[in-house]
């Protein structure tokens, strides 16, 4: 097919990569002019690895990153609110701290037309008729047999999606982040939190190597009332600085050097929902289809699973309707199940209701050595729950010519 991707983070560029490599020729869209990674580091989770192993990037993602191996959370007096290790779930398993950038490398050196992206063009609508994409100067693209929107959280496509759009509202909490640059960090298998009640989240997370730097970096992030990002100035550094010393003194040392606003980025979170991610020859995935909170850290691995069954149900099923569908089937489970935690788990930690603090602070520490909700909260952690990794055929319907049935198995992912 001559397919469209609108959109070059790491949904489009999987996409690219598995697409491509099927036979489909792939016109990649991204309205930046240069290439480049947006966002902060991220906790990539068995899930998500499964999709790189596939693509032939594990090890070298394993290099590049850190390992991590538990997650703690406490609040500023000592107490345990999380304390979730991976191996507790199954022998040898574990997470990988990255940065954006590590990972965008490694796809666009596998992406063998990474250098035909057209870039600078900002896709803005999709004609449902013809087929076309237009463009914010004025210029058409198209038509394409299929178009897939892979724009992001603040995707101009996923209105096109016409009667599918559930919810597309914008969290009332964010954060700023910024990659610090620590060679000793004294934890660095663990992703460590410190809670303040909800009205304050600090997290360290290492991320192993960043590519053109020297070190190891760790992604320190801040949480705050959405109007509070988008006015963030160098007062706010000011202030969040002496908040972090009084939550969480041992790291206040690593940020001395921050003293201007534009040494952090920000970050504002969208909780989308689509009754359906596709609608005639448009389907739209990653952030684009199921944004939310970044709370159970799911993007990444979200964005990565969505391409990988998106390129496993075109190969599976022999006509575009039939395999878009089955493709709402395979994520239906797991995205619902991820947008559901994330909507309720998000105010516990970031809201106004001080109230709920004092609840996470009392249940979660119990709960999560309960031999019952300590598999569940492992299960959800690991990006597992809900997660269907085999696509059936549909009964009685043929393969798509040139796919043979063992060529299908060995396009699923194992995890």
């Amino acid at each position: 097919m001559k397919i469209a991707i609108v959109g070059y983070g790491t949904a489009g560029q999987a996409s690219a990569i598995l697409l491509g490599a099927q036979g489909h020729e792939v016109t990649v869209f991204e309205k930046s002019p240069s290439l480049g990674p947006v966002g902060a580091g991220f906790l990539l989770q068995p899930t998500g690895l499964a999709v790189l192993d596939r693509l032939g990037l594990g090890e070298q993602a394993l290099a590049t990153g850190q390992r991590i191996d538990e997650l703690l959370g406490h609040t500023p007096r000592g107490r345990a609110v999380m304390a979730m290790r991976y191996g507790d779930r199954r022998e040898g398993c574990f997470g990988l701290g990255m940065t954006r950038g590590a990972l965008f490398e490694l796809l666009r050196g596998a992406h063998a037309g990474a250098d035909q992206v057209r870039t600078g063009v900002h896709i803005v609508s999709y004609d449902a008729e013809t087929h076309v994409l237009h463009d914010d100067a004025g210029g058409s693209h198209g038509p394409f047999d299929l178009v897939v929107a892979a724009d992001g959280a603040h995707s101009a496509l996923r209105p096109h999606c016409t009667g599918n759009v559930r919810r597309a509202s914008l969290y009332r909490w964010g954060a700023v982040w910024c990659l610090l640059r620590i060679d000793d960090w004294a934890t660095p298998n663990v992703l460590r939190q410190r809670y303040a009640g909800t009205r304050a989240m600090i997290g360290m997370l290492p991320v192993g190597t960043r590519p053109g730097h020297d070190g190891r970096w760790v992604t320190f992030y801040w949480s705050l009332p959405g109007h509070q990002v988008d006015a963030f100035d160098d007062a706010g550094v000011a202030a969040m600085k002496a908040t972090v010393h009084g939550i969480w003194p041992e790291i206040s040392p690593h940020l001395a050097h921050l003293q201007q606003a534009g040494q952090l980025n920000r970050a504002r979170y969208r909780d989308v929902v689509l009754k359906a991610p596709h609608r005639g020859r448009l389907v739209v995935i990653g952030d684009a289809a199921h944004a939310m909170s970044p709370q159970l850290g799911q993007g990444v691995n979200m964005a990565l699973l969505d391409a990988a069954a998106l390129a496993d149900t075109l190969a599976a099923h022999a006509t575009l309707d039939t395999a878009l569908e089955a493709y709402r089937r395979q994520r239906h489970a797991h995205v619902r199940i991820y947008q559901r935690m994330s909507r309720w788990l998000t105010p516990l930690f970031q809201s106004d209701y001080t109230a709920l603090g004092w609840c996470r602070d009392a249940v979660f520490g119990p709960l999560g050595r309960a031999p019952g909700a300590r598999g569940a909260m492992l299960s959800i952690l690991t990006g597992e729950a809900g997660h269907r990794p085999t696509i059936p055929l549909v009964e009685g319907e043929a393969p798509a010519d040139g796919i043979t049935l063992d060529a299908k198995r060995t396009q699923g992912i194992s995890v």
